[in-house]
């Protein structure tokens, strides 16, 4: 007989571990379902400084105690990548690699996945010079040029990161800043980084095995011009990750999931917590509140 599990949750990040942890703390049989490693976007940031009791934290470490303390409270962890899921009285997940598993309930944390530019010479360089991780790519761009897209407080958090390995970091913004006023502060006072606000990547440009350049256009005049860098680092938003539950009517426009303040969607049973929600903010603290919410009112679904 195959096993049923009271929760399956999509998504290791923290709204996934944070719901695992509540949920395994009430007695429930849970998985995770990982394609990626444990943690999100967690094991991608050098240093949180905004989550409440830590002042500073690095991403890796919270991500593995967050982790370490959901296996311990008896949560398991299957490393696979999620392809379907389907609604019933028992929720189906189908994986790429044929894994199959049977829950009671269902928790869609998969959060989302930096945007593309969609500019020529972008795709086949990724891996070669384009770069959506500066923590895991950082180190490859040693006393070179490199350049990040965005203005947000991704672009602006990860030109202080590069600027450890970097010799210079222009960083290229539309139309204005949105980062955090501190963020901002320390950009401006570090003298590797050179915000160009008014500018829009145009092509990425390569030698044949990596990349080179970036063409550029000057807004207020339509100009162009060409920039030396070996690296580029987009942080122009996010996509969520639902391609896997497209059929199901649970997604808006843009793909988020809906879900009232119960965490739960308008199929019974069927969850979602974290980035991957329509939502306003999307931070750590945010991703573990929803995934605590999400837990306590799966344990009332399945207890009443």
């Amino acid at each position: 007989m195959e096993r049923l599990y009271d929760t399956i949750i999509i998504g290791s990040g923290p709204a996934g571990l944070s719901a695992a942890i509540y949920a395994a703390r009430a007695g429930l049989e849970v998985v995770l379902i990982e394609n990626y490693a444990p943690g999100g976007k967690l094991v991608r940031t050098s240093i949180i400084e905004n989550y409440p009791g830590l002042e500073s934290a690095e991403g890796t470490t919270l991500a593995m105690d967050m982790m370490n303390h959901a296996m311990n409270l008896g949560a398991e962890l299957i490393s696979s990548n999620v392809v379907k899921v389907s609604d019933g009285e028992t929720k189906t997940v189908t994986c790429s690699d044929g894994t199959t598993l049977h829950g009671r309930t269902l928790l869609l944390a998969s959060g989302t996945v930096e945007r593309k530019l969609n500019i020529p010479g972008e795709e086949k360089n990724i891996g070669h010079g384009v770069s959506f991780c500066a923590i895991c790519d950082g180190a490859f761009y040693k006393d070179k040029i490199v350049t990040i897209v965005g203005g947000g407080n991704s672009a602006i958090e990860e030109s202080l990161y590069l600027s450890q390995f970097a010799s210079c970091i222009n960083v290229l913004v539309r139309s204005k800043l949105r980062a955090d006023a501190m963020l901002i502060e320390k950009a401006e006072k570090n003298e590797k980084i050179h915000i160009k606000m008014g500018y829009i990547p145009v092509e990425i440009l390569d030698d044949g095995t990596k990349v080179c350049g970036i063409r550029v256009k000057k807004l207020a005049d339509d100009s162009e011009e060409v920039l030396e860098t070996s690296g580029i680092f987009p942080y122009i938003g996010l996509d969520p990750m639902t391609d896997y539950c497209r059929e199901l009517p649970i997604l808006d426009e843009a793909g988020y999931v809906l879900t009232d303040e119960r965490m739960e969607t308008s199929l019974p049973g069927i969850f979602a917590a974290g980035d991957v929600r329509r939502k306003q903010i999307r931070q750590v603290i945010t991703a573990a509140s929803d995934g605590a919410i999400a837990a306590q009112n799966i344990f009332h679904l399945l207890r009443d």
